[in-house]
């Protein structure tokens, strides 16, 4: 595990002077109950710690880079960065997933690949980061690896929305999505979905929920409708 925990350090680009922080961050709380291990040694306190630095440097981050915006846009679009989509999209940046340690059953059932389970280790290593070299060590990382292409994110997780807005601000005909696969077993089903208006489709998507799919489905209608909006008319 060891060089497994260099060769994150290697991608992340911080290297820890305290190699128990980091370990701590990457052990999963079902790895902790399996060996038996104290509770307060899974990565569940550094989560806490890192969500809360995580507020505020994205706040910090959101209020000087759009100075006009007024309180709600900015909780919103503060809302969109630090939600569990989000983090596990940046997680999979680093292949965060690779490095967990996880109990024998979360490992079955694909707990590496698990939104809830990256999102929230990143959260850890963000508080480990915080606790090994300080404020200024983890604003730099969380700008390298959270903040990164900011405004993709914010379109992709509030795609729904957007498109929604799309749609109706065109006239007449609804949006509306359809479930059109789903496969796999319980614990690792792939969905895929279109986003219709009225009865054209815009867009398709897949995800690990229906709620992804749909999210990839209406950013996708988005950049159609977009382009096609771009595009001059016939004279």
């Amino acid at each position: 595990m060891n060089r497994q925990l260099k060769e994150l350090e290697q991608r992340t680009g911080y290297e820890f002077q305290n190699k128990k922080l980091l370990h701590q961050a990457m052990t999963h709380s079902s790895y902790a109950n399996e060996h038996h291990m104290d509770k307060s040694k899974c990565n569940e306190r550094l989560e806490f710690l890192g969500d809360a630095v995580l507020e505020v440097v994205s706040s910090d981050f959101l209020y000087h880079k759009y100075k006009k915006l007024p309180e709600g846009d900015l909780t919103k679009m503060r809302a969109s960065i630090v939600c569990e989509p989000t983090l596990a999209l940046c997680a999979g940046d680093i292949s965060l997933g690779e490095y967990l340690l996880l109990g024998k059953g979360e490992e079955a059932t694909g707990g590496r690949e698990r939104n809830s389970i990256v999102s929230d280790a990143m959260e850890a290593l963000i508080g480990a980061i915080y606790l090994d070299g300080g404020f200024a060590s983890a604003k730099e990382f969380i700008g390298q690896f959270i903040f990164n292409d900011i405004e993709h994110k914010q379109l992709f997780f509030d795609s729904k929305t957007i498109l929604q807005e799309m749609v109706q601000a065109m006239g007449e005909n609804p949006l509306s999505y359809e479930l059109i696969r789903e496969e796999g077993p319980d614990h690792n089903k792939l969905f895929e979905a279109r986003a219709l208006v009225g009865e054209t489709e815009v867009g398709r998507g897949t995800g690990r929920t229906k709620k992804a799919a749909e999210s990839m489905a209406a950013y996708r209608g988005i950049l159609k409708l977009r382009e096609e909006d771009q595009q001059p008319e016939n004279c």
